[in-house]
């Protein structure tokens, strides 16, 4: 096994001796993406919890909504199948001067890579998806690269049927009957992760449970592009108290590239799994951005998230227009269908934001937000390789 892990901004020249650089999980406008962290948020901040409430019995009163339901509700990314493609590859094209793979990984959904696979640039992107896998009281993402095109719309039937219903037995069938495909490869997402808010402790004892029952079925760790550095470390440890392969994922969902990104010599994505799963090597490459400010790279996507695109199709040029909420019939619509303007507190925080546009305001949060994140070390003991 050989886990090798590089920093661009350390090692220049590391992508050299390479032919293709990977770029894997990233989303679309095709992800259903969940609010529900808004009123965990709203919890904590009594500000925030009385203006959804005022604004809660403005929605009932107008006959907009019945309530404000936060597990329904979702807001989808900016970009569109294609242009997601496009700044993934160009990252690797133009800034490492390699040829390009992209995986596309919306949630519970195959939409955009085979939306992509008809445009002929295009028409090598593996069918992926990110998988919601319920498990005991956590909940997990799985990175399903390279699906079989014709019989992946089937395959994802089962796998939305488990995560609606989840079935402990069910959930080792559909690993096994994936894994037993050698041109698919199962990557656990940011492992160290708590999608599912249920305590640090409590989450590292499911993600043991989870890597002791199946862990014969995943072929690699994540280390995520959008998380932290000491998080990844953390992913490291785990990697090497399991003897498990770590893997790039930047799951990027603004506009920012993938922070994290695989470095192979193969020519086709099946041959990369194949380097993945039998040989048993990875090369994953950290970019430049990923040493920004973790806050301030936040705020970047949040400022993706509800900048206006006009040149985009009617119905997603503008934030509200991607931010879905159910009506008083429990129809899902855009919030734009819901009121006529924003409320002012939106408004004046979103115009706050928008100042991230201004490169001494910019500059600033750079400075005050700044810490010695190049310092934390990337490392694993033993003869496993690592650049740090």
């Amino acid at each position: 096994m050989q886990r090798k892990v590089t920093c661009l901004w350390k090692e220049p020249g590391a992508p050299k001796p390479y032919r293709t650089g990977v770029s894997l999980h990233s989303h679309t406008n095709h992800s259903k993406e969940g609010v529900y962290f808004i009123l965990e948020f709203a919890a904590r901040h009594s500000i925030l919890r009385r203006a959804l409430a005022a604004e809660e019995k403005h929605a009932i009163r107008e006959g907009k909504t019945n309530s404000l339901d936060f597990l329904k509700a979702y807001w989808t990314p900016p970009l569109p199948p294609h242009a997601a493609f496009e700044l993934e590859k160009n990252q690797i094209e133009h800034d490492l001067g390699l040829a390009s793979m992209v995986s596309i990984t919306d949630h519970d959904n195959i939409e955009a890579p085979m939306l992509l696979r008809v445009v002929p640039e295009a028409r090598r992107v593996p069918v992926s998806v990110e998988w919601t896998v319920p498990y005991k009281a956590a909940t997990f993402h799985l990175g399903v690269h390279n699906l079989p095109s014709g019989s992946a719309e089937s395959i994802m039937r089962h796998l939305r049927e488990f995560t609606l219903q989840p079935v402990d037995r069910r959930l080792g069938e559909l690993l096994e009957m994936l894994h037993q495909n050698p041109d698919v490869l199962i990557i656990l997402n940011h492992p160290m992760w708590d999608l599912a808010a249920i305590g640090q402790d409590s989450h590292q004892r499911t993600l043991r449970a989870l890597l002791c029952e199946h862990g014969d079925y995943l072929h690699a760790l994540e280390l995520s592009g959008i998380r932290r550095w000491e998080e990844n470390q953390a992913v490291l440890h785990l990697s090497e108290a399991c003897n498990q392969l770590v893997i790039s994922g930047g799951d990027r969902h603004g506009c920012e590239p993938n922070a994290s990104l695989n470095l192979t010599d193969t020519e086709s994505f099946t041959e990369f799994v194949h380097e993945i799963r039998k040989q048993r090597r990875s090369h994953v490459l950290f970019m430049p951005q990923y040493t920004e400010p973790f806050a301030l790279r936040v705020l970047q996507t949040l400022l993706d998230v509800i900048r206006e695109y006009p040149d985009y199709s009617s119905g997603s040029r503008h934030w509200d227009e991607r931010v879905f909420h159910p009506d008083n019939f429990g129809v899902i619509r855009p919030l734009a269908a819901l009121w006529v303007s924003p409320p002012f507190y939106v408004r004046h925080f979103f115009s706050v934001v928008r100042l991230l546009e201004l490169a001494p305001v910019r500059r600033a949060l750079q400075l005050a937000l700044a810490r010695p994140q190049q310092q934390v070390p990337f490392g694993l003991s033993g003869r496993q390789e690592v650049a740090p």
